[in-house]
């Protein structure tokens, strides 16, 4: 990977540096290599001269001076850069012509596996997302975390990791008493809709619990287990809480607990000292009826991922509601003696407009928009493009209209085009996608070098997801990449009468193909030939 290239040759010179000027000790985890946003900047810069300055106690200016210094005389034997220049304390680099020309021929020569990284080292992983309680449809708001999880999981099997997707089935609790009294129509029924109508001529009985379990698994099969598929989602494991509870994982996770001296009776309660593990303040395991709380239940359950399915990391998907539980399962995790190895991704609402009308999401109130409903108004791929085009922690307003539109307006269907666009391009010239990569050299124009660029940034965007989850990167990484070519597409006629630069063009619009296929594929998005 280039990035990792070009971090290896600011440490060693920075290392010779330290030799020839007599420098102390210093750390170098906070040098960072990033990508400018200005392109006169380069293809990469570092901070080094910054991080040094507080640690050698030197003027980062002079710092910088002496390292761009040592850069330059390293690169006239490494040749990785055109040049390396500094820009008020900050080294900037530009890669040399060979350097991106063999990097594009890497893409040629590996085809989807480009990309492919080791960096889970085939790590057991696991992704939990969506797991709405079975109360009722999938609504858009409890269905956004769909393509956010299903993408990820992706992203990190293309980082090298081991990873599973796991939707969790809240099949007990009150919830599900009350969707109980829902369907057998009583005073206490709480959910409203057309499907609980629908229940109540499938199912019949007296009990609320029992009905509430038998409405709730109707509800999984008829319902979310078929929108899930209609988003592309397929599910390694679904695992279901009554599973928890008859094995006695419940009360055992709880014995547990109390005879680590964790636990402790209060207002007829039973209590976690959780804020001995950093939380706020301790919360309630058992309630005073002896029904297990949340918590409890989460304990559990997440017990059961890390010691009896082995799982080294977990990765918790939930809605931005659920904010308060985190610290309290947190603490749970650590007291079981797996701290540090869950992460909660919370990802904020979302509100879905038709026009200027912002259409309503409840399924207590019996009004909402269920996620089917979105896909039968916009299809999967503008759904999941547009679910995963904003980051976790940002408010997601989807504009059907925009979504509908088959324009370059709208963003899905430009990077489909892309990629239909090549498609035809070979097609109609009869070509098989045998290019080869020889003369790349001759490719000189300034689209056809910033496609290159663009195209070779693929590994370094899967290794960046894997690390921090921001998955909106890959959808604003497709638009950049289909820009650079449509731009490409429009200053560089493909078939020439130069036989050398048609060839190079051609086996450039091949690369750009095989990388826009992985991200549509890492996506969820179909990739069409021609529309």
């Amino acid at each position: 990977m280039l990035s990792q290239k070009v971090r290896k040759f600011v440490l060693e010179s920075l290392n010779s540096a330290k030799k020839k000027e007599g420098w102390p000790p210093f750390d170098t985890k906070k040098i960072f290599i990033s990508r400018p946003e200005v392109t006169q900047h380069g293809d990469y810069s570092t901070n080094a001269a910054f991080i040094l300055a507080g640690q050698i106690k030197r003027n980062p200016h002079d710092i910088a001076k002496i390292l761009l210094n040592i850069c330059q005389k390293t690169n006239l034997k490494t040749k990785l850069f055109e040049k390396i220049e500094m820009n008020g304390g900050f080294i900037n680099f530009f890669l040399s012509k060979e350097v991106y020309i063999k990097e594009l021929g890497e893409i040629l020569k590996l085809k989807d596996k480009y990309g492919q990284l080791a960096l889970g080292r085939n790590q057991k992983i696991q992704v939990e997302f969506v797991s709405a309680n079975p109360t009722g449809p999938l609504t858009i708001g409890n269905a956004r975390g769909g393509p956010f999880g299903d993408c990820l999981a992706n992203v990190l099997v293309k980082a090298g990791y081991n990873a599973k997707k796991e939707y969790y089935v809240n099949d007990c609790g009150n919830q599900i008493i009350a969707l109980g009294h829902s369907v057998l129509k009583d005073d206490l029924a709480e959910y409203k809709g057309d499907y609980v109508n629908e229940i109540s001529k499938n199912i019949k009985g007296k009990d609320a619990k029992t009905i509430g379990r038998k409405a709730a698994k109707f509800i999984i099969e008829k319902y979310i287990k078929k929108t899930v598929k209609l988003l592309g989602i397929d599910y390694d494991k679904w695992f279901f809480e009554s599973d928890l509870r008859k094995a006695g994982k419940v009360e055992a996770i709880i014995r547990y607990l109390t005879t680590k001296g964790l636990t402790y009776e209060k207002d007829g309660a039973l209590w976690f000292k959780s804020i001995q593990f950093g939380d706020e303040r301790d919360r309630v395991l058992l309630k005073k009826d002896e029904e297990p709380t949340y918590l409890a239940v989460d304990i559990a359950y997440h017990l059961n991922k890390f010691k009896e399915r082995k799982f080294k990391e977990v990765i918790n998907i939930w809605g931005a509601d659920h904010f308060g539980d985190v610290a309290g399962l947190q603490a749970g995790v650590s007291a079981i003696g797996f701290a540090g190895r869950l992460k909660v991704i919370l990802l904020q609402f979302v509100t879905l407009y038709k026009g200027q009308e912002i259409m309503k999401m409840s399924k207590r109130a019996g009004v909402y928009v269920t996620m089917n409903e979105l896909l039968d108004m916009v299809g999967k791929d503008a759904a999941r493009y547009f679910f995963l085009s904003r980051g976790a922690d940002t408010h997601l307003n989807f504009d059907i209209e925009l979504a509908k539109k088959r324009t370059e307006a709208n963003p899905v269907f430009y990077i489909q085009y892309a990629y239909a666009r090549i498609c035809s391009v070979f097609k109609k010239a009869s070509l098989k996608n045998n290019v080869g990569s020889k003369h790349f050299y001759w490719l000189d124009d300034v689209a056809e070098i910033n496609l290159i660029k663009t195209l070779i940034l693929f590994p370094e965007i899967i290794e960046e997801i894997a690390k921090n989850y921001q998955v909106q990167k890959l959808a604003k990484y497709a638009l950049d990449l289909a820009t650079a070519f449509h731009k490409f597409y429009q200053d560089c006629r493909l078939i020439t009468e130069d036989d050398n630069l048609s060839q190079a063009r051609l086996a450039l619009a091949l690369a750009t193909r095989i990388v826009l296929g992985q991200m549509l594929t890492l996506m969820g998005i179909s990739a069409p030939e021609k529309m």
